[in-house]
């Protein structure tokens, strides 16, 4: 099973997406039946809806979209973190349509503008919560607040987390040394998955080339199998379309066997996000 393990869909008629304003290629509405030919073209059984903005009502609106669509099969949604009735909100989540879908939850980390934001108490507790009703925590941060979750991913090991983006690294020979450091020291995290995704879009040109250094680290630090593929659409249009984006992350990963090829573009989402086959 070959699985999508990061991808959006927004209707602007519903909701705006203000983060999209200053962005004239993604200032409109993204739909499940746009994106349904790229993934039978390139053989995508599978993928998981994640959330584009902190609001309430847009969690149980992907969660339909997972009850309707037969690709969507696992939903990353959006609660507060800081909510004292967290745990009741996420079990009334589970009872929507396409509850079931419901796997992780994910607060835009990188919009706060403490980089320590994952250490303060109340957050934590939130992390918590979230890892206590069976879900994983996705942890899309800035490089500034990489730091803080990867002390949140040590201090929490009961948790399952994901690292999306890889943590947007800064493409470079300078973002390189500092980022392989702090992903040395998450690698020693058992409870912690990467997403390989949203990188093109930090690259000027050669994409392959600019991101085959940190493609290595990964493999060398977390393993096949505790990475995982994911296209960023519609984001990753801001630089690649989906076969182009696809094509990188396989040219990144030719080395490796068929068994942890299986694994990156498939078998490891399936794995942490439950997703069966």
């Amino acid at each position: 099973m070959r699985i999508d393990a990061h991808h959006h869909l927004w209707d602007l008629a519903v909701r705006d997406q203000p983060w999209t304003r200053d962005l004239p290629a993604l200032r409109r509405t993204f739909t499940a039946a746009e994106l349904r030919p790229a993934l039978d073209q390139n053989a995508i059984d599978a993928t998981v809806l994640v959330q584009t903005i902190a609001v309430a009502e847009e969690t149980p609106e992907l969660l339909a979209v997972a009850s309707a669509d037969p690709h969507v099969r696992a939903v990353v949604g959006w609660t507060s973190l800081t909510d004292p009735g967290i745990a009741d909100r996420l079990a009334r989540l589970r009872e929507l349509p396409g509850g079931s879908a419901l796997v992780g939850i994910r607060h835009g980390i990188q919009d706060e503008a403490d980089p320590d934001w994952p250490e303060r108490p109340e957050v934590r507790r939130g992390i918590e919560a979230v890892g206590a009703a069976g879900f994983v925590y996705d942890l899309l941060v800035r490089p500034d607040q990489l730091p803080a979750a990867v002390r949140t991913v040590r201090e929490l090991p009961e948790v399952r987390f994901v690292l999306d983006h890889a943590g947007n690294p800064v493409v470079g020979t300078d973002g390189l040394p500092p980022w392989t450091k702090l992903l040395t020291e998450l690698a020693d995290c058992p409870n912690v998955a990467v997403k390989l995704s949203g990188l093109v879009t930090r690259t000027a040109a050669d994409p392959a080339r600019a991101l085959r250094p940190f493609a290595d680290v990964l493999l060398a630090t977390m393993g096949p199998g505790r990475l995982m593929y994911g296209s960023d659409w519609p984001v990753c249009l801001l630089a690649a379309g989906y076969d182009e984006v696809l094509s990188v992350a396989e040219s990144l990963t030719d080395h490796l066997n068929f068994v942890e090829r299986e694994a990156v573009f498939g078998t490891t989402a399936a794995r942490w996000y439950g997703i069966a086959s």
